[in-house]
């Protein structure tokens, strides 16, 4: 049975999925206004909703925190984008008590109703200004419009510690030794312990550490804001209406403790940490990728291994052991193939700044 509060829910809010896709615009009434709580709400872009939390809902001696959350930035990746839905009604219908700012995006539109990744480009290769390369690209505009989102919703932030976060969700194309894990861009900044222990509250397994500048939406966020921020990679891609949620209910959790100001749980193992050490690139369509399409992400090879080849160009393992992220033989010439990775989690955890 539907209750009173959902009848008189804007439909954006019951169900900010199918509100998307459908490509609706909220009309001037119910673009902004107050839901369950004193929360505040506005819509601000196509797939893109803030909510401001009541100024009784949280402690007035703290730092109001800003947190963003994105996912279908790929858009097959579709369990984190209908978790974003349901928590889109959860915080209108008052069920997430919320203490933060909280903006929600989902990332490409146009590939999440057309079924695939992208149109054109890796809308996650485009940040960072780099979409102002690719100007003919279908994801050029929404790169500009999520940085937009982004500069607007942190130009409100509190500049405290640890006050601005963004979370970007994902699902992986391929298996993975960990079935969830975390990659925290490259800011030149020691991580910072908050960050680890959050990623252990969501029970992520592993955290990839980046040592160079990318042009993901995470790596704009932090370098540009100075935002917590990290991507999550959360299980398999599948279609719309086939994901066990219950699979992602880590990071769910997580991420509604984070908005509401809830404690973290306690006696939660810290993930295990590596660190990228190469990047296998592409180079011309002669490129050859030596393993598996289906190997795992995390795979481990042995000193010595050539993983990839392209003409004169070899990559071979130089450590003991280096295991393999994202090793994908389709990509375009000129981009990542693959990156490389050894476990460095005790000198990690053991320099986290507070």
């Amino acid at each position: 049975m539907t209750s009173s509060a959902e009848t008189s829910m804007p439909a954006m809010l019951a169900d900010f999925l199918a509100f998307t896709l459908a490509g609706l615009r909220p009309s001037m009434g119910d673009a902004g206004g107050e839901c369950a709580g004193g929360v505040r709400y506005q819509w601000l872009e196509d797939g893109v909703i803030e909510f401001t939390p009541a100024s009784a809902a949280r402690p007035q001696a703290n730092p109001l925190r800003s947190v963003l959350v994105s996912a279908g930035v790929h858009g097959d990746e579709t369990a984190p984008i209908e978790l974003l839905s349901r928590m889109v009604a959860d915080i209108a219908r008052g069920e997430v008590p919320l203490a933060s700012r909280v903006g929600i995006v989902l990332g490409n539109v146009a590939a999440m109703r057309a079924g695939g990744r992208y149109v054109d480009d890796d809308l996650n290769r485009l940040f960072c200004g780099r979409y102002k390369q690719l100007q003919e690209s279908s994801e050029a505009p929404r790169a500009r419009i999520l940085e937009a989102v982004a500069k607007h919703f942190f130009s409100r932030a509190d500049d405290a510690d640890h006050s601005r976060w963004h979370i970007d969700m994902h699902t992986a194309i391929r298996a993975s030794v960990f079935e969830r894990f975390a990659l925290l861009p490259h800011t030149g900044r020691v991580p910072s312990l908050a960050m680890f222990q959050w990623l252990a509250d969501a029970r992520i397994e592993a955290v990839l550490l980046h040592t160079a500048k990318g042009n993901t939406y995470t790596h704009f966020t932090a370098e540009s804001f100075g935002a917590n921020a990290c991507t999550l990679e959360l299980g398999k891609v599948r279609p719309f209406g086939e994901n066990d949620l219950a699979r992602f209910s880590g990071a769910d959790a997580a991420v509604r403790s984070l908005i509401s100001g809830a404690p973290l749980s306690d006696d939660v193992p810290m993930p295990r940490v590596f660190t990228v050490i190469g990047q296998i690139t592409k180079q011309s369509d002669a490129f050859e990728l030596h393993m598996a399409d289906d190997v795992a992400n995390f795979t481990p090879f042995q000193k010595g291994t050539v993983l990839a080849s392209d003409g004169d160009y070899r990559y071979a393992v130089t450590h003991d052991e280096e295991r393999i992220i994202f090793p994908n033989r389709t990509v375009k010439p000129g981009l990542r193939a693959g990156l490389t990775v050894v476990e460095t989690t005790g000198e990690t955890i053991a320099e986290l700044a507070p």
